[in-house]
């Protein structure tokens, strides 16, 4: 009998509506990116959009931090193909002004946003508009007065933080808000989500904030995230890295993928490589990662670099290759070995038959 893993039992959590995205309620856990660009640079910004909406984006944050940008704002959301949420601070008359112009979602910080009058005037206008409020708590910008009484950013600091902006949103009857608790050390991070976690059903937006470069960034992001996920905690995710945001998408369904919690686009599974290898395994998946990108359609590949585990690899994925000695390789679909081939083809081979599996996948 094959094994098979449990799977993750979700924390149960009540539902919001990011334009035509759900999130929470057992919905999908939705993958976020942020825009980079200056939102002034109205055609630049789009075209960043566009981009992490091909990658798989299900939602993109965009910064607004003046009214002037809030105008630019209006021109994204106009000619967006994704739901955009507006990523405002300080001032909230900019909340004010993007839910007039189109925002799917507001994300507020309740550390700069200011007084509770503040908040209030920004909850009535989502209401007004029929949108969801992000109240997201961030460890370097906590209350004064939190940070007096606790004497430095911990889970209770900003687990109160949270609630207490939830206490304001539902004094007006509104309880369309998600949460998020992030800070750039992984443990504070991870208790602030488990302590919210059972204190709200609120849906929680899962990110390590400031997390690093792209590899840094991708371990710390990888560990945080995914033991939340595993515990069932966190409804849609945000990976930070100081890299082009496109691999933030990336990555974000990588681990969905690890955890069998989602899956896009093609999952290559691959040796490290040893002696024994009889095909150039590191160039080959190199090649495929940027050549099969654009396939949105699940598919497993296995690239192995010879026989010892490449056939039972093989078993288990879509299409497979295996360097089988003497200049040739073994291509195998559906677990069934096709034939023996120039190692030198395999790299145009494997992309032409995931390419059609795709395509027959997305006729069926």
């Amino acid at each position: 009998m094959e094994w098979k893993a449990q799977p993750i039992v979700r924390r149960k959590s009540r539902q919001i509506k990011v334009g035509p995205v759900l999130v929470g309620g057992g919905a999908p856990i939705s993958v976020q990116s942020m825009t980079c660009t200056d939102t002034l640079q109205v055609e630049a910004t789009l075209q960043q959009i566009q981009a992490l909406a091909d990658a798989g984006a299900d939602i993109v944050r965009v910064s607004v931090p003046s009214l002037e940008a809030a105008e630019c704002f209006k021109l994204l959301c106009a000619q967006s193909s994704v739901p955009l949420v507006a990523d405002i601070h300080f001032d909230y008359k900019i909340a004010l002004a993007c839910a007039d112009y189109g925002a799917a979602a507001l994300r507020i910080n309740p550390g700069n946003i200011g007084a509770r009058a503040k908040v209030e005037a920004v909850c009535r206008s989502a209401a007004d508009h029929g949108i969801p409020i992000r109240v997201g708590v961030n460890s370097g910008s906590l209350d004064k007065d939190l940070i007096h009484k606790y004497g430095s950013p911990c889970p209770d600091a900003m687990v109160e933080a949270a609630l207490r902006s939830a206490d304001i949103l539902e004094s007006h009857q509104f309880k369309d808000y998600a949460f998020s608790v992030k800070a750039s050390e992984l443990n504070l991070c991870l208790e602030s989500y488990r302590k919210l976690a059972a204190a709200t059903d609120a849906p929680l937006h899962l990110g390590v904030t400031e997390a690093g470069g792209l590899l840094g960034g991708t371990v710390l992001s990888s560990i945080g995230i995914g033991m939340l996920l595993a515990e069932g905690i966190g409804d849609t995710l945000r990976v930070s890295l100081a890299a082009d945001p496109v691999e933030e998408i990336k990555v974000g369904f990588a681990i969905l993928k690890s955890l069998h919690l989602r899956t896009r686009g093609v999952e290559v599974v691959a040796c490290p490589t040893c002696a024994r290898r009889g095909i150039d395994v590191v160039g080959i998946v190199s090649a495929l990662e940027q050549r099969l990108a654009d396939i949105a359609q699940p598919l497993k590949l296995a690239v192995m670099g010879c026989v010892v585990n490449g056939p039972g690899e093989a078993a288990h994925a879509d299409i497979a290759v295996c360097g089988g000695g003497n200049g040739q390789c073994l291509i195998y679909e559906d677990g069934k070995l096709q034939g023996k081939f120039p190692a030198a083809q395999s790299l145009d081979l494997l992309e032409k038959r995931v390419r059609a599996k795709a395509a027959q996948a997305v006729k069926a």
